[in-house]
Formats: structure tokens, sequence, C-alpha cells
């Protein structure tokens, strides 16, 4: 059971992120309708769903301070050499997203209105906007790269399970949605770091592209797996939200 309010939202959390990606794939296998994250938590956005999406902005708010203060904290242990800190920063950039989506899902529970689909390109122009915005862009393009590649190597070593508690870990039907999730989400990390990494060459916003977009960007029949694997990984999350283990900040405490 939860040992703290911190940790009970962050598990919240992970339902919520669990929630997301089994829309986005489902919906991506009945119709072909490849919405990204705005556009799974915009599905809910009617009648009981501004509920749900009200619990959510909870959880990913709560994930995302706690996958900030990971990264700052180095409480996973990743280290301060090159590879350490190329995960951090993947770390810090989800917790970054993450309270995006919070935002964003808030937003909708209180009568706000959509549009969350061309985020990618929102956030693309908001940094070039900025000094040294191409430079900034490459960086993250780079991160996501290393996180895409971090998420097939997860998949391959079954890297995932050492976080589960081994009621769970023990089960072949987890280690396979965690296995598939985790490749089919490599891929789209590996595709929108190339979006990105164009909208940086070319100065140009348009360019990046989000989850949505790279399912649509691939073939039928690599979008099909990759959507299946996708709502495979929303169930791990919530496998997750009740096995994994959590080590709250000490701030929180």
């Amino acid at each position: 059971m939860p040992t703290s309010k911190f940790e009970a939202a962050t598990r919240a959390g992970f339902a919520a992120r669990g929630i997301m990606y089994i829309l986005i794939g489902y919906l991506a296998l009945k119709s072909g309708n490849s919405r990204g994250n705005g556009g799974a938590l915009e599905y809910l956005n009617s009648g009981n769903g501004k509920i749900l999406l009200a619990g959510m902005a909870i959880g990913f708010l709560a994930y995302g301070l706690w996958r900030i203060s990971e990264a700052a904290l180095d409480s996973a242990g990743q280290g301060s050499d090159r590879k350490g800190m190329a995960k951090r920063g993947a770390g810090l950039l989800s917790g970054l997203i993450h309270l995006g989506l919070a935002f964003y899902a808030a937003r909708l529970a209180s009568g706000g209105g959509g549009g969350g689909s061309d985020g990618a390109e929102k956030g693309a122009a908001a940094a070039l906007s900025l000094p040294g915005g191409q430079t900034l862009l490459t960086v993250a393009a780079i991160i996501l790269l290393v996180g895409g590649i971090y998420q097939f190597v997860n998949a391959a070593k079954l890297g995932f399970l050492r976080h589960l508690d081994q009621r769970a870990a023990r089960e072949a039907w987890v280690r396979w949605a965690g296995r598939l999730g985790y490749a089919a989400r490599g891929l789209v990390f590996l595709v929108m770091a190339y979006f990105l990494l164009n909208a940086a060459r070319g100065d140009n916003a348009q360019r990046a592209g989000g989850t949505g977009d790279a399912l649509g960007s691939l073939p039928p029949s690599v979008q099909t797996f990759v959507a299946a694997g996708l709502l495979l990984f929303g169930l791990f999350s919530l496998v997750e939200a009740r096995f994994r283990r959590i080590a709250p900040p000490e701030w929180a405490t």
C-alpha cells in the first residue's frame, strides 16, 4: 500500500499514463486515427470523462515532479557520467512533458478548449523563439534519440522488471507487455527525435511532431504493430501503478 500521499499520487500518475497509452493504441487500431497524447486526453473530454481527466491531471503532476526530482537528485543512482547524465536528461524531459500533460488535462476537465494535438509544434516554436533555439531543439532531439535507444535496451534486457515487486515481475504476460510496449515506445521516440532534428535544422517548428504524428508517418502494417505495442505499454503502466517500487523524494516525505 502507498506509504505517503506523494507515493499514492505518483501511482495515480502511472495509471494516468497507462490510460493515455491504452487510448492512443486503441484509437489507432480501431480506426487508424493516430492521435497523440493530447488527442487521447481530448477523447475523454465529455461527461464522466472530465472527472477522470481531473484525476489524471493530479497523477500527471505528481509523476512529473517525481521524474524531475529523480533526475535532479539522482535518487535512482544513474550517476554523473555521460550515460548516467543522458538517462537523467531523459527523465527530466519526461517530467516536463508530464507537467504539460497535467496542465492540459486540468484545462480540459475545467471546461477549457482543446487544440493539444499540435503540442510538439507549439513547443518547438516556443524553443525557436528563444536565443539559441535551434541548439535547444537539437539537444532535445538528442535526448529523445537516447531515450528511444534506451527503450529498446530496456525491452531487450527486461530492465524494467527490476523496478517491480516480484509478484508482478514473475508473470510472463507482464514481461511481454513491458517488452513489446517499450519496443513500440522506443520506435515512436526515434521518429519524434528525427522530426525534432529536422525542425532544428530547418528552423521550422512545423517539422516537429508528437506521438500521433510519429504513428501516422509509419507504414500501415508497422503502425498496427506499434499501436498494439503502445496499448500493451499502457497495460504495463497500470501494472506499475500497483506494483512499482517508488521511493518518494525527501521533500515529499
